[in-house]
């Protein structure tokens, strides 16, 4: 039985007071006890915050089939948005978490003046356009409505997407950070930004949408099969990873859980499970 926990805003809200307890800098936080030298319980379970999918398959993979002989007591943790896995991975309400990439971890820690720091990469989650009324891109048109992620680097990175495909022309320069106001042609298109996981149920509502492929795969859509476009992987600086406040990368079970999420095992249910929808991107730790 999967033992995955659904947060509620009930639990929100604790994320959100135990953040402000630790900006206090209190005695009971404790992260800052590990930060002050004090060793990690190693028989306590590691708990991880983790979009559903693919990040909390992966990791309930690892512990169904791997983590018993490490000696790695494993706890899921199911977050559906991309703010409270860090804000309770900050607090200590969680001890790491596995969703995100480092531009976003960039642009979140700068607003929130969070320390989190990635462990090691995972996998790829190329960003993708799709749509349920056009079949080609060529036949998107002057007038349609395309859905983007709000947030900073998701919704730059979906208009690269849209510029390298000549459906927009943006500033020169701008990069992963362009937003709406960068673009210089919008070639007679519209757009709505939306959060990132709302996105694919907005598809029968806007003409296309560009969608993260985590949740392109919970509406079962196929990021090989069915996008219209797709990011390419090679020099894709998306890499997603495991990730910890900063302080706590040598905790043992922060380390055997990092070996483990870079196994062949692993990178073999990635391949099966997910047919090139998601790629392994191992081989060096996480940029920090």
């Amino acid at each position: 039985m999967r033992k995955n926990i659904k947060i509620t805003a009930a639990v929100a809200s604790a994320a959100a007071l135990a953040l402000g307890l630790s900006a206090c800098g209190t005695d009971s936080d404790p992260a800052s006890k590990s930060e002050s030298g004090a060793k990690a319980d190693t028989s306590k379970a590691l708990v991880v915050a983790a979009s559903p999918t693919p990040h909390a398959d992966i990791l309930n993979f690892v512990k169904k089939n791997l983590a018993e002989k490490e000696g790695l007591k494993l706890e899921v943790k199911e977050f559906t948005d991309y703010v409270l896995p860090n804000t309770a991975t900050q607090s200590g309400q969680v001890d790491a978490n596995f969703f995100q990439h480092k531009p976003y971890l960039d642009d979140f820690n700068a607003k929130n003046k969070t320390t989190i720091v990635p462990v090691v990469n995972v996998h790829l989650e190329p960003l993708g356009l799709y749509s349920k009324k056009i079949k080609d891109l060529k036949d998107i048109k002057a007038g349609q409505t395309i859905a983007v992620p709000n947030d900073t680097t998701n919704g730059g990175r979906a208009l690269q997407l849209l510029a390298e495909n000549g459906l927009i022309t943006l500033k020169d320069g701008v990069g992963t950070s362009a937003k709406l106001s960068d673009i210089t042609d919008k070639k007679g298109l519209e757009f709505k930004e939306l959060e990132a996981a709302t996105v694919p149920r907005a598809l029968n509502d806007v003409d296309a949408a560009v969608i993260n492929g985590n949740y392109a795969l919970e509406a079962k859509l196929s990021p090989a099969k069915d996008s219209l476009a797709l990011e390419k992987a090679e020099g894709n600086p998306y890499a997603n990873f495991l990730a910890v406040k900063d302080g706590n990368e040598k905790d043992p079970r922060v380390e055997k859980l990092a070996k483990l999420l870079n196994s062949d095992e692993v990178k073999k249910f990635i391949e099966d499970t997910y047919q090139g929808s998601i790629v392994a991107s191992f081989g060096a730790p996480a940029a920090s």
